[in-house]
Formats: structure tokens, sequence, C-alpha cells
């Protein structure tokens, strides 16, 4: 015969207390981090194409001869030919911006973006009029399209700090 338990029911646990006390707008947070979480996986992949496109972009214009900024490119390297300057700086950008599209060699690749947009601030000593109206914080277009720069600096550098390590193979053992 088997005996009966005889022990005390114990009461239904209790509403966890973060539970008890949630805000009514809380699924609100909920969503977010669902959000949050589906995009945590491509944003840097994302950001990286995209900067690619912008450098693809830019450089196809210089290479057509269509870019707005043609002369203060070439007035940047007075001692090469303007056409050279130009169409030389279009293929470089169209080159890096592709290799980023691709994933090929990301932080080397984000690297030289990096310097070659640091480079445009050069701008701002070299030419000030061009970049400013006289006022030293009061920019003119070309200014502003300068200092845009920063942003694509700033997200180069999150693609490549965001860049997963290549893993080492080992080397194939030798047979004889």
């Amino acid at each position: 015969m088997t005996q009966l338990d005889t022990r005390p029911l114990s009461p239904a646990p209790a509403a966890r207390p973060d539970e008890a006390k949630r805000h009514p707008l809380s699924w609100m947070a909920d969503l977010a981090d669902v959000v949050l979480a589906l995009l945590r996986p491509i944003a840097v992949p994302l950001l990286r194409i995209a900067l690619g496109v912008v450098y693809v972009w830019f450089g196809i214009l210089k290479v057509l001869g269509l870019s707005p900024v043609a002369d203060l490119v070439a007035s940047m390297v007075p001692f090469v030919p303007s056409n050279v300057a130009v169409v030389g700086m279009g293929v470089a950008e169209v080159v890096l911006g592709l290799a980023l599209i691709a994933g090929f060699l990301v932080p080397w690749i984000a690297a030289a973006q990096v310097l070659h947009l640091l480079g445009t601030f050069a701008v701002f000593v070299v030419h000030p009029e061009v970049a400013f109206t006289g006022n030293p914080f009061v920019v003119t277009l070309e200014g502003e399209f300068i200092a845009k720069n920063l942003v694509l600096v700033t997200a180069l550098l999150v693609v490549a700090a965001h860049t997963k390590p290549r893993t080492k193979k080992a080397p194939a053992p030798i047979t004889w």
C-alpha cells in the first residue's frame, strides 16, 4: 500500500516583483529589444555596404567628369594634371568602394579610406576661402560637403572595429 503525501500544500508562487510592477507601455521596450536583436547582426554589414556604395558612386562621378567637386580635387594636387588627379581619385574611390562592398581586407580598406577622408580636411587649411564664408563657424556648401566626412570616418572606424579577425589555419601536416 502506498503512503499519502501529508505535507501541507504550498501556496501558488507569487508573481515576480518585476512583472507585478510593469509599466503599461513596457511592451514598447520589449518590442525595441526584439527589433535591436534583429538589427544587431546586419547593422555593421549594411553600414559597410552603404559606405562602399557612396565611395563607388562618388568615384564614378569623378571618372565620368560629372563630379561637382572636380575642380576642388584638382586644386588640392596642383603638381598633377587636373584630369589625371580627378580621374585617378575616382578610380581609387571605385576600387576602394568595391573592395569594401565585397568585404575584402576590410580593416585595410577602411584605413585607406580614413586617410583619404582625413586628407579632404586639408581644404580647410589650403583653401579656407572655399570652405568658409569668412566666419570660421559658418561653412559654405563645399565646407559642409567636407565636414560630413567626420561621419564617414567614424562609420569606417566602426566597420573596421567590428570586422571579425581572420583565423589562422594550421598548416597542413607534411606527409611523406
